[in-house]
C-alpha cells in the first residue's frame, strides 16, 4: 500500500492491485484552509454516509467495499476535471452569482429571497483545485476541451437526477439539501461513472422543521464552522492574505463549536441512513 495524496480531509492509498483506498480522517478545512482542530467522528461519518448513497442512488459507482469504519475500498478511475454542483436554494456563493443565470436558468425578472427554493434545480459546474474552485460555464468547458458537448449533458442531467433523489430521501428523514456537488470518472472500459465520496462535505443539509427562507439557516454540515469563523473575523483574514497569495494560519476551534458539529454530523447520517453508527 502506497500513500498518493494527502488531502485535507481523506488520505489516498494505491494498493498492491491497482485498487484505491480511501482513509477519511477526522480533518476538516473551511475556505480552503486545512483546520487544526479535528472533528470527532467525522471521518465515520463521511465514509458511512459515503456507502450509504453509492448503495442507495441506483447508478453505476467506484465503491468496492467498506473497510472498518473510516476505510473505504474503491476502484481508480480516470477522474474528469469537472466538479458537477447542483443547487436546489438560493444559498451560498450562488446568492453573490445569480445574475450570471437570469435568462439561462432562472427567468428573467426572477426575485431573489435568501435561501428560497429555486424554481427547478441549477447545474452550477467548477473547476476542480486542491486550492479553490472557479465557477466555470458550458461554453467554457467546451472551448477548453473538458469535456465534449455531449459529455456535458449527460453529466448535467445525471446530477441534477441525482440531486432529485437525493432530495427525496433526505426530506423524508426531515431534512432539506440545498445544493450537492458530485465527481465522475472513467473506469477501465472508459464508461462514466459516479466517483469520489458524498457526505456532508459535499452538500449543505437543513432541518425541515427549522427551515425559514429570507435569512441564514442553521446547518447541518461543516457551515456551522463557517459561520464561526466569520464571526471570529477569520474569513476576513483569509481574504486579505488571498490578495497576496497567501494563507492564515489556522485557528484553535472552539470546543463547543467542534462538539456540535461533531452531534449533527452523527444525527444527520443516523436520521437519513436510518443507520446507528
Amino acid at each position: 500500500m502506497r500513500l498518493l495524496r494527502q488531502g485535507k480531509v481523506k488520505d489516498i492509498y494505491e494498493m498492491e492491485d491497482g485498487n484505491i483506498l480511501f482513509h477519511f480522517s477526522d480533518r476538516v478545512s473551511a475556505f480552503d484552509v486545512k483546520m487544526s482542530t479535528p472533528i470527532p467522528r467525522k471521518g465515520e461519518v463521511l465514509c458511512k454516509f459515503g456507502q450509504f448513497w453509492f448503495d442507495n442512488l441506483g447508478i453505476k459507482n467506484h465503491m468496492l467495499e467498506v473497510r472498518g469504519k473510516d476505510r473505504m475500498l474503491v476502484k481508480r478511475l480516470k477522474m474528469l476535471p469537472i466538479e458537477c454542483v447542483v443547487r436546489g436554494y438560493f444559498y451560498g456563493s450562488f446568492a453573490e452569482r445569480y445574475e450570471n443565470f437570469l435568462g439561462r436558468d432562472l427567468p428573467l425578472g426572477y426575485k431573489p429571497i435568501l435561501a428560497a427554493k429555486l424554481p427547478a434545480p441549477i447545474f452550477d459546474p467548477t473547476t476542480k483545485s486542491e486550492e479553490h474552485d472557479i465557477p466555470i460555464s458550458k461554453n467554457d468547458i467546451i472551448s477548453s476541451k473538458l469535456l465534449s458537448e455531449r459529455e456535458y449533458d449527460y453529466l448535467r442531467d445525471t446530477s441534477i437526477t441525482l440531486y432529485e433523489k437525493m432530495s427525496d430521501i433526505i426530506e423524508k428523514a426531515g431534512f432539506l439539501i440545498a445544493d450537492v456537488k458530485f465527481e465522475f470518472g472513467r473506469d477501465d472500459t472508459g464508461e462514466i461513472v459516479l466517483g469520489d465520496s458524498l457526505g456532508p462535505d459535499e452538500f449543505r443539509l437543513w432541518r425541515k422543521d427549522d427551515y425559514s427562507p429570507g435569512k441564514i439557516q442553521e446547518s447541518y454540515d461543516k457551515q456551522l464552522l463557517r459561520d464561526w469563523l466569520i464571526k471570529s473575523g477569520f474569513k476576513q483574514e483569509v481574504d486579505r492574505l488571498a490578495n497576496h497569495g497567501k494563507k492564515p494560519p489556522s485557528p484553535e476551534i472552539d470546543p463547543q463549536i467542534v462538539s456540535e458539529l461533531s452531534r449533527r454530523y452523527v444525527l444527520a447520517y443516523e436520521r437519513i441512513s436510518g443507520r446507528k453508527l
